[in-house]
């Protein structure tokens, strides 16, 4: 059988000092104690085998050793690299990273931060689109303030609508580049597969990418715009949809890599050739894009980048108002495309 769990009361016996003392120099008080009496206690722990309590060091200190990432998905790699970045920064903190998934629910986000903040975590890093819904964000905000009052602090990476730190991609920027440079190989007929239209995310690069065919002399109609999931297979079934309808579409832009892929996917099964008689593209240059034939033109952004741009602003001093990073995209053109 294990051995039983050592009790602080026992290092306090051992070392011959007041539980009181015992707990200042474990739990991290702010109340000194003498180096003798610090020595003699760590010591008594050391000797006896004591695990520290998290939660009683928490307490005293009014903060833990926790980081808090939340994300919609962990599945998608688009947060997942992003994770990669914050855990990066945390880690060579020493600290712990805890990972919560929301599956994309407004309401678990918030459940998470609240979970996160009775837990005293030291700083959260929010990874994902913010909603049209304003109410659902007035709410998280509430949360988020609650959070900070307690000592914490939070960073996004996502729109600007929280009263906190913010690393903002280049949504609008980079699908208005990457329109005007599909409209130079010659494409007048797109789909856009617009994921969920409640997030801005996707109404954001929904829009910069028809601000850049507008510019380009190309009309975008508003039935030439699918919404759906956010998903692989969200772009599997919308594409699969599209092309049982019949299309003249010479070129299919997803507001994402992975509902890129999806397209793609539909097409193979279909019979339908990319980029001979439909081209594909994405946006965000997730890393899994290396081993996908033919290769996808996408909107690179730094994904571990701005993850740890994120978690070096949670976990710094700054006392001041909130800052916003934003980060460019880079168009990438690929065999995915083809110049008509």
């Amino acid at each position: 059988m294990p051995g039983r769990q050592i009790t602080l009361a026992e290092v306090a016996r051992h070392a011959g000092v007041s539980l009181a003392t015992a707990s200042r120099v474990i739990n991290g008080s702010d109340r000194q104690v003498s180096d003798p009496l610090r020595d003699r206690v760590m010591a008594s722990a050391d000797s006896l085998g004591y695990l520290p309590n998290a939660s009683a060091q928490a307490l005293a200190r009014n903060s833990s050793s926790l980081v808090g990432l939340v994300v919609h998905d962990i599945a998608d790699p688009y947060f997942s690299s992003i994770a990669a970045g914050v855990t990066r920064v945390a880690e060579d903190a020493g600290l712990v990273v805890v990972l919560g998934t929301t599956a994309r629910s407004a309401d678990r986000e918030r459940e998470l931060l609240a979970t996160l903040r009775g837990h005293r975590a030291k700083a959260v890093v929010m990874i994902g689109s913010r909603t049209t819904k304003r109410s659902i964000t007035a709410k998280l905000a509430e949360e988020v303030a609650a959070f900070t009052e307690q000592g914490g602090r939070v960073a996004c990476v996502s729109q600007a609508k929280l009263a906190v730190d913010t690393v903002v991609p280049g949504n609008r920027a980079g699908a208005k580049a990457l329109a005007v440079a599909l409209a130079e190989l010659g494409h007048r007929k797109f789909v856009v597969l617009g994921g969920p239209e409640e997030l801005l995310t996707s109404r954001d690069r929904v829009a910069g990418f028809r601000t850049g065919l507008a510019e380009s002399g190309v009309e975008l109609a508003e039935e030439s715009i699918r919404y759906g999931e956010f998903t692989r297979d969200g772009g599997y079934d919308t594409v699969t949809e599209l092309l049982a309808e019949g299309t003249d579409a010479t070129c299919v832009f997803a507001v994402n890599d992975v509902m890129a892929l999806g397209a793609m996917a539909a097409m193979r099964a279909a019979g339908v050739r990319v980029p001979e008689d439909i081209s594909v593209a994405g946006f965000d240059d997730i890393p899994t894009l290396r081993d996908v034939s033919p290769t996808l033109t996408t909107v690179r952004l730094p994904l571990e980048e701005m993850g740890a741009r994120a978690a070096h602003m949670a976990l710094g001093d700054h006392d001041g108002s909130p800052r916003t990073v934003r980060i460019a995209a880079e168009v990438v053109l690929r065999e995915s495309t083809r110049k008509l």
